[in-house]
């Protein structure tokens, strides 16, 4: 399969079985974290080239780019691969709500039950 990504790139990445790499979205200022999405090399290689974040749905089995049909764009300040290829960190500036549901993050008000650790 031929990548679009620079040749160095495409070989560090860790896809999963599907061919997607995790993206973590924070935003750049406040560190908040927004939402989750998946990208392939394409979605990755849109991402890194057009200043707008591309994902790739694994429901639509179709690239989307967060913005084009609720206005909630997504523009790109940073992209970090992790240590071992298998997840990146785009930091962007949220404009109104990251989540489909239409709070600022897919985090808002979905906090579980954990017992707290304490590191003393």
């Amino acid at each position: 399969m031929s990548s679009p990504l620079p040749a160095d790139l495409a070989a560090r990445l860790k896809r999963d079985d599907a061919g997607l790499v995790a993206a973590v979205v924070q935003q750049h200022d406040t560190n908040e974290v927004l939402m989750v999405g998946w990208m392939d090399d394409e979605a990755l290689n849109r991402t890194l080239t057009t200043g707008r974040v591309t994902f790739w749905s694994r429901s639509r089995q179709e690239y989307w780019r967060k913005g084009d049909t609720s206005g909630h764009v997504q523009w790109v300040k940073s992209v970090d691969l992790d240590c071992d290829g298998d997840a990146l960190l785009v930091r962007v500036d949220q404009v109104g709500a990251a989540c489909h549901t239409g709070t600022r993050t897919c985090f808002d008000g979905r906090r579980l039950d954990a017992v707290v650790g304490d590191a003393s």
